[in-house]
């Protein structure tokens, strides 16, 4: 698949430290419109550190995040007055936590929680909510006579599924994935991976997706970005860096995961 050769979003030269331990070492990536790039590694590699930086949550303590659309990379993450971070968190950009129970707000309904992002925006008319809610519980299979139902009734699964719907609902034109599809059965993990596969498709995003799942990231991603120690070692098309990768590092992780 091709994509545009101009990024959205640049990172340079990030460098973070947590006391003693550097946790991101001179980090530097470029994501595409309509790409999906998988940031891959072993538990403690840096990946979800990376992600929440790009996404503004972590400052670094070197290096900016620039962003932007049409070509205009005119806006840093770093100095973004936390309104406009907190209005682009909001609208233009959406993350979706491994722990759905991190995004979703368990004392209001399905319903409610999937137009949040629409009522921040300004929209109040009920029977446009309750649409747009309906709506987009079917396109993530979820039954819509469960509208009224609270997450916390739902499947581990489901709760993904509802954090997706909530996520995706404002059209967000770059998404952020923190290991999707961590700690669900393997069905329901083929069955989520298939959804977002298609969402993305659809929808036409960019994302960044972390995952330790190499075989997440042969699916769901073009390129890949594999860190070691807070930092990327390999990079390149997907299917050409798991078939055959260069770094040693990177030779270990894929042997490590394919059959014996």
């Amino acid at each position: 698949m091709s994509y545009s050769s101009v990024p959205i979003l640049t990172a340079r030269d990030l460098t973070l430290s947590f006391g003693t331990l550097r946790a991101l070492e001179s980090v530097s990536l470029e994501v595409h419109p309509g790409e999906v790039l998988a940031i891959v590694g072993e538990s403690g590699s840096g990946k979800t550190t990376l992600l929440n930086t790009l996404y503004g949550v972590l400052a670094p303590g070197a290096g900016e995040v620039h962003f932007g659309e049409n070509g205009k990379l005119d806006r840093c993450v770093q100095t973004l007055p936390r309104q406009q971070l907190r209005h682009l968190h909001r609208s233009a950009w959406g993350y979706v936590h491994q722990n759905p129970r991190d995004a979703l707000r368990m004392e209001i309904t399905a319903g409610g929680n999937i137009v949040e992002r629409l009522m921040a925006a300004g929209e109040k008319h009920y029977g446009t909510l309750r649409e747009k809610a309906l709506f987009w519980l079917q396109k993530v299979e979820i039954d819509p006579k469960r509208i009224d139902d609270l997450p916390g009734t739902f499947s581990g699964g489901m709760q993904q599924r509802l954090q997706i719907a909530r996520t995706l609902i404002s059209h967000p034109y770059l998404l952020f994935m923190d290991e999707p599809t961590s700690g669900l059965d393997v069905s329901v993990q083929a069955g989520l991976l298939d959804l977002l596969r298609n969402l993305v498709s659809e929808q036409r995003m960019a994302v960044i997706l972390v995952t330790h799942d190499l075989a997440v990231a042969r699916l769901l991603a073009g390129r890949i970005a594999v860190m070691q120690r807070g930092r990327i070692i390999e990079t390149g098309v997907t299917d050409q860096v798991l078939d055959d990768p260069q770094h040693p590092y990177t030779q270990l992780l894929v042997s490590s995961v394919l059959p014996a």
